[in-house]
């Protein structure tokens, strides 16, 4: 069966913020600075809740959510620790999460641009999500 432009846009979407959930909780541990652990925690959350939304529709779709590629999943994981175990400082967890950050902007600008025919649910929810993105990396810059 194939999936309307909608239901891919959304499963992208799904696929990102779980990404996002995934990279936060890889770091949270490791952060030392109060502000940046609760600016990441609310993130973490925001992400939490955007996904529900996302699960909402695509359940409305008769769609089933999609997973990050373990590809990406296994190449995050060994970045994250690398670079980690070479400097295991805040500002190493703010880039890590910033790279992620322009990463997720970057796939979702693409998928937006693919499914043209998506309805305006879906285009609205990817760009929420990609301001949530683009915010947290602003927001970052601080602990760099």
């Amino acid at each position: 069966m194939g999936y309307t432009d909608t239901e891919k846009l959304l499963k992208e979407c799904d696929a990102g913020a779980k990404m996002a959930v995934t990279s936060i909780d890889e770091v949270l541990d490791k952060v030392s600075d109060n502000g940046l652990k609760q600016l990441l925690t609310e993130s973490k959350s925001t992400h939490e809740k955007l996904g529900n939304e996302i699960h909402s529709l695509l359940n409305e779709h008769g769609t089933q959510e999609k997973e990050p590629s373990l590809m990406a999943k296994g190449m995050s994981w060994m970045k994250t620790n690398m670079k980690l175990s070479m400097d295991n400082s805040d500002a190493t967890v703010a880039d890590l999460i910033t790279d992620g950050c322009d990463m997720g902007v970057k796939s979702l600008s693409r998928y937006l641009n693919q499914y043209k025919d998506a309805d305006h649910t879906s285009k609205e929810i990817c760009g929420r999500l990609v301001s949530i993105e683009e915010k947290l990396c602003k927001d970052l810059r601080q602990y760099l």
